[in-house]
């Protein structure tokens, strides 16, 4: 029995940037499809209201997910990036706001309970704060953790480290401690074409090339074998005649 879906199985952006754009009016900052998805970006103060119309007028009804992005050379040094799914007609699509360290972004908790993780973890990886969010939260780092990792200007190392310690049966915060600085590693693979002289190469581009061997030795009388006449007798036989081990002793 042949089962058919409403849904098609692969959803076309035809038309999909101009009907938003035309339905959310000045609220949209900028619109383009990009690696095959629709993206919006829209006012921040507006994004409660935007993604409502989205999801009661243009069947977006799933939050999917949402991520955090840092570009620390910009004025908003963050993006919040929400990923829409419209269930019925099998479409996908982002919106994104702009924000400040200090620019609050309103929470959508209010259309999605899910979003109250989502903006706790995107908070505890940046910083952003979201307006109205009842319980706003570090949810992946540890208690009294300080600053915010994802963020490009965290260090790689952190700030500190924990252990178990023995003394006081318990784990422990310590400033962190390296044996040695960071290291930059090269993983070029020679085989490619290094652009660069390896420890040691220069050593065989200095060593002269081996003279060519004017006459190549041979072996073609007994006397150039240098194993002596026995040797040279037991050698010559054919294999078939041959003595068995230990009859030339």
């Amino acid at each position: 029995m042949t089962v058919l879906h409403s849904a098609p199985k692969f959803a076309s952006n035809d038309g999909v940037i101009e009907a938003l754009s035309a339905a959310l009016g000045d609220v949209v900052v900028a619109a383009k499809e990009e690696h095959g998805e629709v993206v919006l970006t829209v006012a921040r103060d507006q994004i409660e209201n935007v993604l409502r119309l989205l999801r009661d007028h243009h069947e977006y009804q799933q939050l999917m997910e949402m991520a955090g992005v840092d570009y620390p050379s910009r004025a908003e040094r963050f993006e919040v990036v929400y990923m829409l799914l419209s269930v019925t007609k099998n479409h996908r699509l982002m919106v994104k706001v702009s924000a400040a360290e200090n620019t609050p972004v309103p929470t959508v908790t209010t259309l999605w309970p899910n979003a109250g993780w989502l903006e706790r973890e995107v908070f505890d990886m940046y910083g952003v704060i979201f307006a109205g969010n009842p319980d706003l939260r570090r949810i992946l780092t540890d208690y009294g953790f300080e600053g915010h990792p994802f963020r490009k200007d965290f260090p790689l190392t952190g700030y500190v480290e924990l252990r178990y310690s023995e003394e006081d049966k318990r784990v422990v915060y310590e400033p962190v401690k390296l044996a040695q600085d960071l290291r930059q590693f090269d993983f070029m693979s020679p085989w490619e074409g290094a652009e660069y002289v390896l420890p040691g190469d220069e050593k065989v581009a200095q060593q002269p090339a081996p003279p060519p061997v004017a006459e190549p030795k041979t072996t073609e009388k007994k006397a150039d074998t240098g194993a002596g006449d026995k040797a040279n007798d037991k050698a010559a036989q054919p294999s078939g005649d041959k003595s068995e081990k230990g009859d030339d002793k």
